[in-house]
């Protein structure tokens, strides 16, 4: 059954949208219609803005509410977002691919644990303290919101991204903008139903579908205080370059290439590693900013190394993404696997050696499936190894002794993610220190809600989740008494 909406979810109402256009989002696994919204216009967005401003600028309003308050409040959504676990998952995966499996805990149980985790921040946090002043007196130093938040989510983990905002900038008293990819909408609505269950105060949380356009118009929109985005690189340079001339705080996740360092003495028994390797390099069908997609290998081990990727990577289970026994579900939309498509023939044409994969999968004619890839015998200066493919390629790539395996992993425009695998958990830390790179696991990789997440280089800028990601919706006001 096709799902249609005619509303945008702002000030707390359903209001109508402000033209005939609409986003029509497909089944990843099937190209059948899955429904229809109305597309967000500037106009849609100036009204979205205005409920933000008004819940922000109102003397008794959210902003001035006491943090635990606040908590109340998120701690209910949380509640509406896991009653509405089914629905989540079964949208998720119907239009971006995302197998149902990842989905249940990432689209649902994770989201509402970083609202959670947030809540309990709000009580415990100090949003000021009185401090002893050089000159005498004393100095008040307050943490204040930061105002009106622009969110702007992809599609990958739509409700999972949407939620490192939200959280934070709910705790922090602040009132958002969020603006869906127009490839994952039908979610968006399910938020919003509960965001309205919930009780949230009006205008605190507007969700307004919309496509480019309609986002680079909210990102230098009068009224707005704060950008939040997770995305390409490409697109963040140019929020950054805009946020730069309005002097507006912004936040960017942005791409990655990351490396998965194998150490000589690793263990790479697939019994014991493999549904950590797989979470880490080809976890969302590839399409997870963070991956661990250069795989670095010693060369004293690098037959071993190539034969374990391979035989991972081609025991996985290709197929619909509504199938619980799915690991590997197609690629979002048919441009995305025309893109991945064409880094697998570019890495042909460059001299990878194709070990699995490279194809299509027999007998899913409907569907923007693509085989999990392996490519060996990969330079680090290849195309497929500098560039985000963001699909089920990997890209195994030897190294002689541990300096040299961390001047690979630092050869990279990104620094996001990474992994180190190894028997010796210290030795391995040692290693990930080297690395420079946001994050980085040694052994496993999973961004945790109490620890901060984000990229160096062309990964971005600033941090989401743990304390820092609270301080990212706050400013610093000074009080000399």
């Amino acid at each position: 059954m096709q799902l249609r909406y005619d509303t945008f979810y702002i000030g707390g109402e359903w209001v109508r949208h402000t033209t005939d256009r609409t986003i029509k989002p497909v089944n990843a696994s099937t190209e059948e219609l899955l429904g229809q919204v109305p597309e967000g216009t500037e106009a849609d967005i100036d009204r979205a803005v205005a409920a933000a401003r008004a819940a922000f600028d109102a003397p008794s309003g959210w902003a001035s509410w006491e943090p635990a308050r606040r908590a109340e409040v998120m701690e209910r959504l949380a509640d509406a977002i896991d009653k509405r676990a089914d629905g989540f998952v079964e949208r998720v995966s119907a239009q971006n691919g995302m197998p149902v499996a990842v989905a249940r805990q990432l689209e649902v149980g994770y989201p509402s644990a970083v609202l959670r985790y947030y809540a309990s921040l709000a009580r415990e946090a100090a949003f000021e303290e009185t401090r002893a002043g050089l000159f005498g007196g004393s100095i008040q130093v307050r943490k204040v919101p930061v105002g009106v938040v622009a969110a702007i989510v992809p599609w990958n983990f739509p409700q999972a991204l949407t939620m490192f905002k939200i959280a934070p900038a709910m705790a922090a008293g602040c009132s958002l903008v969020i603006k869906p990819s127009p490839e994952t909408v039908l979610d968006a609505y399910l938020l919003a139903e509960a965001v309205e269950e919930a009780g949230v105060p009006a205008g605190v949380i507007n969700i307004v579908p919309a496509g480019r356009e309609a986002g680079a118009y909210l990102v230098s929109h009068p009224a707005v205080d704060k950008v939040a985005f997770t995305g390409s690189t490409a697109a963040g340079r140019t929020i950054a370059e805009v946020c730069g001339r309005l002097l507006r705080p912004v936040t960017l996740e942005l791409g990655g290439k990351s490396a998965a360092i194998v150490l000589d003495d690793a263990d790479l028994d697939l019994a014991k590693i493999g549904e950590g390797l797989f979470g880490s390099t080809l976890l969302n069908n590839g399409q997870t900013c963070f991956l661990g997609t250069r795989v670095l290998a010693p060369r004293s081990r690098y037959t071993e190394v190539v034969d374990a990727f391979t035989a991972l990577a081609g025991s996985l289970t290709v197929g619909d993404a509504s199938d619980p026994a799915t690991q590997i579900g197609p690629m979002a939309n048919a441009r995305q696997r025309e893109r991945v498509e064409s880094y697998i023939a570019k890495g042909r044409a460059e001299g990878a050696r194709l070990t699995t994969g490279g194809g299509r999968p027999d007998g899913l004619e409907r569907g923007w499936f693509v085989q999990p890839t392996v490519f060996a015998d990969v330079d680090n200066s290849s195309t497929i190894a500098q560039e985000e493919i963001f699909g089920p390629v990997l890209s195994l790539i030897p190294y002689d002794g541990v300096d040299d395996a961390v001047r690979i992993a630092n050869d990279s425009d990104f620094g996001l993610g990474g992994t180190v695998w190894t028997a010796d958990p210290e030795r391995g830390a040692t290693v990930a220190h080297r690395v420079r790179t946001g994050t980085i696991g040694v052994n496993r990789y999973i961004p945790d809600p109490a620890a901060p997440f984000g990229g160096v280089k062309a990964s971005g800028l600033g941090r989401e989740l743990g304390p820092e990601g609270l301080t990212a919706y706050q400013q610093t006001q000074t009080v000399y008494l």
